[in-house]
């Protein structure tokens, strides 16, 4: 189905168009958006800048609700999460659209799609929580785009899945308004915030927001919840790779998150409107890991390269090697059943089960309601 205009009819007809709120009216009888900093203003008939969400007359609606552009079982530490479960199987899955312009997308096909068509899948709340426990999955994941526009069905999700015991995850950027922001959290056990560059500049000219509110939702998260939280920064030769903003960057979340909260560096590689620049070397985020780590992170990874060294969690007390990983296959456990290091007992942070998974690499599509396809 292509693109359609948003009408009082498409809103009584398609039960993906459901009444939301985060709006307010404004003077000139334009109604304005408030789930995210955009802060789209819309009249009636129009989409804000995601794309899935709208005006209808006077409400605001999500055009998206029960929609997917899929659904696939992968290793919790694709997300990435390093200290969420280790080893188990997460159902991933999202839907079309997002709140910000980054010209270096990495999900362009599904983040910046206009085509409603792009949502093949259709699942209901309990039929994604009936498929994570047929699945075996620990955990269910928004994702591939970013979940804060389809704030409404992921809160409908998450209530289905923690009513299975099934945890839920959120990949996101942040970019989110107070309100919303706690609403959205309320039903997320583990998130990874992708915090693009330390640089308001960057924010502005690459990804077409701000800095700032990403900082307030991860101090936020850190400070005023209890989600368990990662973050990732896709290094880009050039933009965001200087000593000087690793540092600043590192120092930032060693003071506001803490030295514990984990930090993704991962490899750029040329896609969307960014094919000018080169991948990012493996020295370059071995350096940028290097620099965090001694600004105080314990815990920082790099991430789209092959680096077992790197991919691993090392003990903060002794030094050895806690969890190793090669890509997002586990190797040697030395946690204990409390998730401290077997060899000295401290407390390592994160949620870790007695055993870890033994999920591996595996990438598995599912089809909601007809199971695995192998």
């Amino acid at each position: 189905m292509a693109d359609a205009t948003l009408t009082a009819e498409l809103l009584a007809d398609d039960p993906s168009v459901v009444s939301v709120g985060y709006s307010r009216p404004l003077s000139d009888g334009r109604l304005e958006c408030t789930l995210c900093p955009r802060a789209c203003r819309l009249r009636d008939g129009q989409r804000g800048l995601c794309f899935v969400r709208g005006r209808v007359g006077a409400q605001m609606v999500l055009t998206t609700w029960g929609r997917s552009s899929g659904f696939c079982v992968d290793p919790i530490e694709k997300k990435p999460l390093a200290h969420f479960h280790p080893g188990t199987p997460v159902l991933s899955f999202g839907t079309a659209g997002c709140n910000l312009t980054c010209s270096f997308c990495q999900n362009w096909d599904i983040s910046k799609s206009r085509q409603t068509d792009t949502l093949a899948d259709q699942a209901s709340p309990s039929a994604i929580a009936d498929a994570a426990v047929r699945s075996g999955c620990r955990s269910v994941a928004f994702t591939y785009n970013d979940p804060v526009i389809f704030l409404e069905y992921a809160r409908d999700v998450a209530a289905a899945c923690h009513e299975r015991n099934v945890a839920t995850v959120a990949v996101t950027a942040g970019y989110i308004m107070p309100k919303a922001r706690a609403d959205f959290f309320a039903f997320i056990d583990a998130a990874n915030v992708d915090l693009k560059a330390f640089s308001e500049d960057f924010y502005r000219s690459q990804a077409g927001g701000q800095l700032a509110p990403v900082l307030e939702t991860l101090a936020w998260l850190a400070a005023e919840t209890a989600v368990w939280l990662e973050v990732t920064t896709l290094v880009i030769p050039g933009l965001n790779d200087s000593d000087d903003e690793i540092r600043r960057q590192a120092d930032w979340m060693c003071a506001h998150l803490g030295p514990d909260v984990p930090l993704h560096l991962s490899a750029f590689h040329p896609d969307w409107k960014m094919r000018d620049r080169p991948a990012t070397p493996p020295a370059t985020l071995s350096r940028a890991r290097d620099l965090a780590m001694q600004a105080g992170l314990r815990f920082v990874y790099t991430g789209n390269v092959h680096d077992p060294a790197g991919g691993s969690t090392f003990c903060p007390g002794c030094g050895i090697c806690v969890i190793e990983r090669d890509w997002y296959a586990l190797g040697s456990w030395r946690l204990d059943a409390a998730g401290a290091c077997s060899a000295c007992g401290a407390a390592i942070a994160g949620h870790f089960d007695p055993q870890p998974g033994d999920w591996g690499r595996r990438r598995l599509p599912v089809q909601i309601g007809g199971g695995v396809r192998h």
